[in-house]
């Protein structure tokens, strides 16, 4: 097995200092136009993160294990080398992008999703409130395995993007030179897919690169000042609502749909699908009626 770091619990250290320096840099130069912080917030945010650190853990156990057979099964195999590395990180920020995309259309995995965009804020703190029923994500990325990655090295690549993407989360950054906006993801693109209105909304899906939205139809640039949250705001800083919130208004909903296929498109369709209304038919009007009232 190889033998490769964990880049998330590494760069804890450095997400605390730098998540202190960008709290005194608000305070001492604030911007009255950006979100900023709140405490409470920023406490659920990290508290979310602390949670998640907790279940990753428990759901690494079931994923492991059916990584790990499908691994003994394909007789592919990749060598674990600095520039296979670096095409494992190509190939996982690809698929990164469609586990991403997926989680924003289809609604039982939205609900998993969800959490991380339930801020009316955007700072660093924003970064670690991670969900807790991240079961979801693993069967985007079973080709890799299949391909002869080793899980062990897709856990690395993995880690490696979500280290990638905390420093995007920032209002401190304005633009970054011309062709790194192009090329890869930056505060100003992820500003955007934070965004609650309708014309940023589930745009930006890019992990590392950037270059996928843009290939795949899915890249808006920042133009109006983005409003963080939901569309529907939960108006919470509990941990535990927080965390499971869309899977109880999916609940309610199922219960209280019309028919099976209501029920499916509550579950599999996008986040803010609704059934389309029964029309009632026109009234059909008698010739001999109509002709009765028009003599009288």
């Amino acid at each position: 097995m190889p033998n490769l770091p964990d880049a998330v619990l590494w760069s804890i250290p450095a997400f605390v200092l730098l998540t202190v320096v960008e709290m005194i840099s608000v305070r001492i130069h604030p911007d009255e136009d950006a979100a900023g912080y709140e405490s409470k917030d920023a406490a659920t945010s990290i508290g979310m993160g602390l949670g998640s650190l907790f279940f990753d853990f428990l759901w690494k156990i079931p994923i492991v294990a059916v990584y790990t057979a499908i691994y003994e099964l394909t007789p592919l195999r990749v060598p674990v080398l600095w520039w296979t590395v670096a095409l494992m990180l190509l190939a996982q920020d690809f698929f990164y992008y469609w586990q991403h995309r997926g989680h924003h259309v289809i609604r039982i995995l939205w609900a998993c999703h969800v959490v991380h965009h339930s801020s009316r804020k955007f700072n660093l703190s924003t970064a670690p409130r991670q969900p807790w029923t991240s079961l979801t994500s693993w069967p985007f990325y079973v080709p890799l395995v299949a391909a002869g990655v080793h899980p062990a090295a897709l856990a690395f690549c993995s880690s490696v993007n979500l280290v990638y993407q905390f420093w995007i989360h920032t209002e401190r950054i304005d633009k970054m030179p011309r062709w790194f906006e192009l090329a890869l993801n930056t505060p100003s693109h992820h500003r955007v897919h934070h965004a609650s209105q309708g014309g940023y909304l589930d745009r930006n899906f890019g992990g590392i690169l950037i270059v996928w939205d843009r290939m795949f139809g899915s890249f808006v640039a920042e133009g109006e000042r983005p409003v963080y949250g939901l569309t529907k705001n939960i108006n919470t800083f509990n941990p535990i609502k927080v965390a499971i919130h869309e899977y109880v208004s999916i609940v309610n909903d199922v219960r209280a749909a019309g028919s099976w296929r209501e029920r499916a498109g509550r579950v599999f369709r996008g986040p803010g699908w609704r059934p389309a209304p029964v029309t009632q038919p026109a009234a059909v009007v008698e010739p001999a009626a109509a002709e009765g009232t028009a003599a009288a």
